[in-house]
């Protein structure tokens, strides 16, 4: 009698473990961050039009160059939109070197993850103002960016314009991925693009939370059955 006890507070106890990391991610990303569905293949292949994102809530001030961040401008159409910071307040920013990159405060800047090495359109020059950001999509032959507006204030946003950092993709589940931090701008030096917060410990916490209670409420079920087959044999 003493043993199914115990292997009933165990069992119970798991289950609550389970509950509790399952509730304690939830309330994390509740808490932290917002989705949004991706309208265009403007940020492909980082991320694909129809993709949902987890966006952590942040102002302007607290982006680098790298970060991907949600915004909404009205001299950009007044829609919520996704883009790559790529230069700040005081930066110059430029297309192109021989190879086609972008240059920010007159070094190429080599990014791995645009759908190609080359930045299409006409060449351009132009300093950031104070306060402000140049954003560009990673599909850079796809995308409405700072390129198109720089006959407004040389096509920057203000940085206050921000709401949120994209910091994972959840949506497709195949896609699921923390969104990998940049190193791409480090050699300007700061502000840097961040590292994601506490989304992928709150995700896997969600995710083996519930695996735990589905176990462990599986091995329960048949605990309880294997014994009253048990006791009819008996």
């Amino acid at each position: 009698m003493k043993r199914r006890s115990l292997v009933s507070v165990l069992h119970g106890l798991v289950i609550g473990l389970g509950f509790a990391a399952m509730i304690g991610g939830f309330v994390v990303i509740a808490l932290n961050y917002r989705p949004y569905r991706v309208p265009t293949d403007s940020m492909s292949p980082t991320v694909l039009s129809g993709d949902t994102v987890l966006a952590r809530t942040v102002n302007g001030g607290a982006v680098g160059r790298g970060d991907i961040v949600i915004f909404r401008d009205p001299q950009w159409g007044d829609q919520t939109m996704v883009k790559r910071v790529v230069a700040v307040g005081g930066d110059t920013v430029a297309c192109c070197d021989s190879k086609l990159r972008l240059l920010v405060n007159g070094k190429p800047i080599d990014e791995p993850y645009v759908e190609t090495s080359a930045m299409p359109g006409a060449d351009f020059k132009t300093i950031v103002p104070v306060g402000r950001l140049f954003l560009l999509g990673d599909f850079r032959a796809n995308s409405l960016d700072s390129r198109a507006h720089l006959d407004v204030a040389s096509g920057t946003v203000p940085a206050t314009d921000v709401t949120a950092r994209v910091e994972a993709t959840v949506w497709p589940y195949a896609r699921f991925a923390v969104t990998k931090r940049t190193v791409a701008f480090d050699g300007l030096g700061a502000p840097l693009a961040a590292r994601p917060g506490p989304v992928g410990p709150a995700m896997y916490a969600m995710a083996g939370g519930a695996g735990v209670v589905v176990l462990a409420s599986a091995a329960g079920g048949i605990v309880s059955l294997a014994r009253r087959l048990g006791r009819r044999s008996g």
